[in-house]
């Protein structure tokens, strides 16, 4: 119970979407700074100063740097199998998780930090990062399976729908390694999307 010394607790709603808020500081701060100082220069106590909280602040919502950025790729899969699911009903598998990607990517979402992980990150975050590869990856199948499943139900294996999820995923992954391998200064939106239209062309070659 609350006491004079005491403020009363903050509504639920409102705790909530301070949380949000902080996390959501935190995640845009680590951007900045690993595109300014790179990841490997990049402290936790540079994050947190960056977006106005303390290290002890930092540590409530992630366990460390390489958690942050996970948990990012674990956020985009409710995100991508939404865009997934809201392209043409006409377009085949690769045009709608393409088209996905291309929507994430306008709408300033972390579509580039599909490839961040395993590049950046030197020895165990690898090892840590593929289970949440293949999370992401199942995430993509169920919402390919649901769309094969509008045309021919008995066509929407889970087989096909998980090879066609992991091929995608190749595609955009192997398109923005090319990109950050680039010099920052040739680095545009354009080319990220030539080199993704390029790698999901390879998937239909025969």
């Amino acid at each position: 119970m609350a006491t004079l010394d005491t403020p009363p607790a903050a509504p639920r709603g409102r705790r909530e979407a301070h949380k949000a808020a902080t996390r959501k500081a935190l995640q845009e701060a680590a951007h900045r700074m690993f595109e300014e100082r790179g990841y490997a220069q990049t402290t936790v106590r540079d994050i947190a100063a960056a977006a106005g909280v303390t290290e002890r602040t930092f540590f409530r919502y992630f366990p460390s740097k390489e958690d942050l950025v996970l948990d990012e790729v674990l956020d985009l899969i409710p995100v991508m199998q939404t865009q997934v699911a809201a392209r043409p009903a006409d377009e085949d598998p690769y045009a709608a998780v393409l088209g996905a990607a291309f929507d994430l990517i306008a709408d300033g979402g972390p579509g580039l930090m599909f490839s961040g992980p395993p590049q950046r990150f030197p020895g165990q975050p690898v090892r840590q990062f593929l289970p949440v590869l293949s999370q992401f990856e199942d995430g993509l199948a169920e919402a390919l399976r649901e769309r094969l499943a509008e045309h021919d139900p008995d066509a929407a294996t889970p087989l096909r729908a998980a090879v066609l999820a992991r091929a995608a995923v190749g595609a955009m992954r192997s398109a923005l390694f090319a990109y950050t391998a680039l010099p920052e200064g040739e680095r545009t939106p354009a080319l990220a999307h030539q080199l993704l239209r390029t790698a999901f062309g390879h998937l239909r070659e025969p």
